[in-house]
């Protein structure tokens, strides 16, 4: 498959499913993986990623549909787990069992580890490495043997945020291929803004969104996968129910709403509010020192996205939610 056109499938799955005894944790996905393009599936947990992208690699059976590779799959699940020897032998033994010829693993492993940043702990007994570095390793091994198909479980789990925004960084390039196809499970919508070309969002075992990151990020097509993806305030009004993200809530004295200030909690950059509106609640960022549990103040919305019908939630009917506007 060496030098196969961008854009060109390298995975195809349909109506793929599994079950975990009596749960079917995956149910009727179909997916498609292109060369040249990176996937981020995001979901809650439980929500069936890490099965659904097993189940795409061949660790686990489906119970139902079909999954079609057309070149070399590698996977990295989210442990490290190297052997006990240099960092570059393991890299090395990586290649060795995907068939690299020997005179071939020094270079290829140099190169890979350099790519992640890594190069100069080659001779580092893997023992030896910190939590990221380890992580930039395990890395290094996939990219090594240079698949068509690459699979990734949230590669930046457990770093502190430090750790996490350098690799975060160094991978938005080096896990783009012309001639790869990429499918990452991450953890957060800002993985998914720095990676992707596509974003999937999982619930409860299937594919519930799917599209560029602006498109499925900031249009979410249910009220449910807006609620995930941080849409957590919601105004009822005779035109259905609008959702709302904290960024997209403002304080100002001459808002056109009245609200109520609940919660009160402070984070890094201020103080997050909850404010409770006679036909809803939403969340707002505010300065320090902001208002205090009680006060009165006026809001403004900048954007959000509007459901026909009322949303499944603690401030709705129960009504499915209907077609979507979204707000500017």
């Amino acid at each position: 498959m060496t030098g196969a056109a961008a854009g060109s499938i390298a995975l195809e799955a349909s109506g793929l499913a599994v079950r975990r005894g009596a749960r079917e944790v995956v149910s009727g996905v179909d997916l498609t993986l292109r060369r040249g393009e990176v996937t981020v599936l995001l979901g809650p947990n439980g929500a069936g990623k890490t099965t659904l992208l097993s189940a795409l690699a061949g660790l686990v059976p489906a119970s139902a549909g079909s999954v079609s590779v057309r070149g070399r799959l590698a996977s990295a699940s989210q442990v490290p787990a190297l052997a006990r020897r240099s960092v570059r032998a393991n890299v090395e033994l990586a290649m060795a069992w995907w068939g690299v010829p020997r005179g071939s693993r020094r270079a290829g492993a140099v190169e890979a580890l350099g790519a992640l940043g890594v190069g100069d702990l080659a001779e580092r007994h893997a023992h030896t490495l910190s939590g990221g570095e380890a992580r930039r390793v395990h890395l290094a091994r996939v990219l090594s043997v240079r698949p068509d198909v690459l699979l990734l479980d949230e590669p930046f789990a457990g770093l502190d945020s430090n750790a996490r925004a350098d690799l975060l960084y160094d991978v938005a390039t080096v896990l783009r291929a012309e001639d790869r196809a990429t499918c990452i499970v991450a953890h957060d919508r800002s993985e998914a803004w720095a990676l992707a070309d596509r974003v999937l969002v999982m619930l409860g075992g299937r594919i519930a969104a799917s599209g560029s990151p602006a498109q499925a990020l900031d249009r979410p097509p249910t009220a449910e996968v807006a609620r995930f993806l941080g849409f957590s305030g919601e105004i009822d009004d005779d035109e259905g129910t609008l959702m709302l993200r904290p960024g997209q809530v403002a304080l100002d004295p001459g808002g056109a709403i009245e609200a109520r200030v609940g919660r009160r909690v402070p984070v890094e950059d201020g103080v997050r509010l909850e404010l409770t509106l006679d036909r809803g609640r939403v969340f707002a960022h505010s300065p320090l020192p902001g208002p205090g549990p009680g006060m009165e103040v006026r809001l403004r919305v900048l954007g959000g996205v509007r459901f026909r019908s009322r949303p499944v939630g603690p401030h709705a009917g129960g009504a499915p939610s209907g077609p979507v506007t979204h707000v500017s």
